[in-house]
This record gives structure tokens, C-alpha cells and sequence, in this order.
């Protein structure tokens, strides 16, 4: 299996959530073994030298490969989910994303001052949700902060809203 494999067991839906999006379902490739084992592979080595303690992943889709690669890296996972989510106390963060508001919430014990976080998503499109999710971990005060997806639509602003000096990375670029 190769990059180019990867992108091909890819599925595109027109019209979806709503008509003028082109959306890029990654359910294909996460039911192939095949593909969802060389995606694991190429997010470990994009990070396994970068002393990674927390992979934080955003709901839902981050939720697949996000904890795939904590174990791998040896770190653990912290989830960022929607409001009501979460059982105990949390820190919050609302943004503006192509569908309109939303809010992400992490637990106030999930990150320290101590911990390099790398936060992981399936797809960078605009850049909201993502965004949000930087400014979340960026209150716990990290040592650092890396970015990561598996999938990059190009020709959106999805890269130019996300803070400079953070290191950006996507296995796929669509």
C-alpha cells in the first residue's frame, strides 16, 4: 500500500452536509486493514521522535486514529468532544466552522504544563475546528503543540488560519 492507494480508498460525496460541499468520507479507508495500517504507520513516523505525551483528538473522527497513535507513541489520549460530553469539569471553546457555531471541551486534569501534545483530526478544511482546538490546548500552557491530520483539502484556507510557528502536518493532501 502507498500514499497514492491511501488517496484512492477515498470516497467523495457532492452535495454534503449541505449542496456545494464536496465531502471527503474516510470511512473507506478506515474499513480496509490494509489502509488504515499504512495510515497508522505514516502518522507514527511523522511523530515518533517528537517525545509526544498526549495525542488529543477531536470528536468524532479524531477519535479513530488518535488513540491508534497514542498507544503506538507510547502517550496517552485526551478527547475533545462537544458540549455535555464529558463527566467532569471542563475547559471550553467556541468557534465558527463552515456549518455554523460549535463548541469543543477538554477536562481541566487532561493536559499539563509537563506534556507535549499533539492534536489530531481526520480532515483540515477551513481551519475552525481546529483552530478552537489549538486555543483550548494552548490554555493548559504545554511545552508544545503540534497539528496533524489525516487528510488536506487543498485550495481552502484551512492551513492559513492555523497559528504560525506550529508545526502543520497531513499524511494525504487531496
Amino acid at each position: 500500500m502507498s500514499l497514492e492507494s491511501l488517496k484512492a480508498s477515498l470516497r467523495t460525496i457532492p452535495d454534503f452536509p449541505k449542496k456545494g460541499i464536496l465531502f471527503w468520507d474516510v470511512t473507506t479507508m478506515f474499513k480496509d486493514a490494509a489502509a488504515l495500517r499504512e495510515l497508522e504507520d505514516a502518522l507514527y513516523e511523522l511523530y515518533k521522535d517528537k517525545g509526544i505525551t498526549k495525542v488529543v483528538g477531536l470528536e468524532s473522527r479524531g477519535f479513530i486514529m488518535g488513540p491508534a497513535l497514542a498507544i503506538r507513541l507510547g502517550a496517552g489520549f485526551v478527547m475533545a468532544r462537544k458540549p455535555g460530553k464529558l463527566p467532569a469539569e471542563v475547559i471550553s471553546q467556541t468557534y465558527v466552522k463552515e456549518y455554523g457555531r460549535d463548541t469543543i471541551e477538554i477536562h481541566t486534569d487532561a493536559i499539563t504544563p509537563d506534556d507535549v501534545v499533539l492534536i489530531h483530526d481526520d480532515l483540515l478544511a477551513t481551519g475552525g475546528t481546529m483552530g478552537a482546538a489549538y486555543n483550548l490546548v494552548r490554555k493548559f500552557n504545554p511545552k508544545a503543540i503540534y497539528i496533524n491530520f489525516n487528510i488536506e483539502i487543498e485550495g481552502l484556507p484551512g492551513r492559513e488560519t492555523l497559528p504560525e510557528g506550529v508545526e502543520v502536518t497531513s499524511v494525504l493532501k487531496v
